[in-house]
């Protein structure tokens, strides 16, 4: 259509070039030259139009398309390393024609960072973790609860140290892993204890290099979870100040990115199903479980032995008393200026009929 106008109203200069006749130029008439150019620009700017909008349609459409997974990458730190090795969720996704991914991190925070940037799919960590992801923008999904286990977190202190009670730890520096458990859980303990977070000297490092500070004598205290803490219990010149019994009633959880979750709600069913079953068979044989990661954790029988018998295993379901428990942490971290805005952590978990979709029946 736009041809035939154009055409109309124009003359056309044709010259022989190497035997051909081709177009050369376009002259033309003055008097619709206005009127064809508003014309034609009108036209084209319809079509581009229509153009865009069927784009944006198709764009609207591929975003709200469910890709299922075809490889779990799966996040994992090493008091979870009997899940790997057992093979148990490679074996049941198989048949659905998913593979399984581990990728080992030293902490929560460093899981969930990667999870932001899409570099794994599933994970779990302490209930710290997620608070300070959420309050640094992170697009993370509460799927399942952790049983907590009080018992395994502790302060630890040397042996010859002059620190008697939490009070002495003012002024100290007390070395954790930022945004961990083990953040939260001291937290609780100098506020129960009536002590100030602002009154300790915070050292911020990851359970390693925690404790080759711990071991040197250049930190005064360390805030630390098993199998770590087992291992400085028997390895280290170390003696517990206190534990997390009485103080923390928090454990941890499995998370993943939201669109994993709202893409692959079978195959968390199945995942959630399987991390069941090994926790209750986990809890029947520990001595088993303790012969099995000792050697894999480098890790001594009698100290893997020790940290096996005071885990609490299972999954708890996600239901309103723990997201109001959850709610307390990140309130608790916003109200120290640990987190830059206060959140709601509701945002962060689905609507109660999913869960009861994928939830295992406990």
């Amino acid at each position: 259509m736009i041809n035939r106008i154009f055409q109309r109203f124009t003359r056309l200069r044709f010259f022989q070039i190497g035997g051909r006749k081709q177009l050369f130029s376009v002259i033309p008439i003055r008097i619709f030259g206005s009127f064809v150019t508003g014309l034609c620009l009108s036209l084209l700017f319809a079509a581009c139009t229509a153009n865009n909008a069927n784009n944006t349609n198709t764009v609207s459409t591929n975003n709200s398309t469910q890709t299922k997974a075809t490889v779990v990458r799966f996040g994992y730190q090493k008091s979870a390393i009997l899940l790997k090795n057992k093979g148990v969720l490679e074996k049941r996704l198989q048949p659905e024609g998913v593979s399984v991914q581990w990728i080992e991190f030293p902490a929560g925070p460093q899981l969930l960072e990667a999870m932001n940037v899409g570099s794994i799919d599933f994970g779990h960590t302490g209930e710290s973790p997620p608070i300070f992801a959420q309050s640094a923008g992170a697009s993370l999904t509460y799927i399942a609860g952790i049983a907590p286990s009080p018992a395994g977190s502790a302060i630890l202190v040397p042996k010859a140290s002059s620190i008697q009670k939490i009070a002495d730890l003012k002024g100290k520096k007390v070395a954790f892993q930022k945004g961990s458990s083990a953040h939260y859980l001291l937290v609780q303990i100098l506020e129960k204890a009536g002590l100030k977070y602002s009154e300790i000297q915070p050292i911020y490092l990851p359970p390693a290099d925690a404790r080759a500070a711990f071991v040197k004598g250049s930190i005064d205290a360390w805030v630390i979870w098993d199998p770590f803490y087992a291992a400085a219990e028997k390895n280290t010149d170390a003696r517990v100040l206190i534990d997390g019994q009485a103080i923390t009633k928090q454990g941890g959880y499995y998370l993943s990115s939201r669109k994993f979750a709202t893409d692959n709600l079978q195959i968390i069913k199945s995942m959630l199903e399987e991390i069941q079953k090994l926790e209750d068979w986990s809890d029947k044989n520990r001595d088993t479980v303790a012969e099995t990661l000792s050697p894999i954790l480098g890790v001594d029988l009698e100290t893997m032995k020790k940290s096996t018998q005071r885990k609490k295993f299972g999954i708890v379901p996600i239901d309103n008393a723990l997201i109001s428990e959850q709610q307390k942490v990140g309130d608790k971290f916003y109200e120290l200026k640990l987190i830059p805005k206060k959140i709601d952590v509701k945002e962060a978990f689905l609507k109660p009929e999913q869960y009861t979709d994928f939830s295992p029946k406990l």
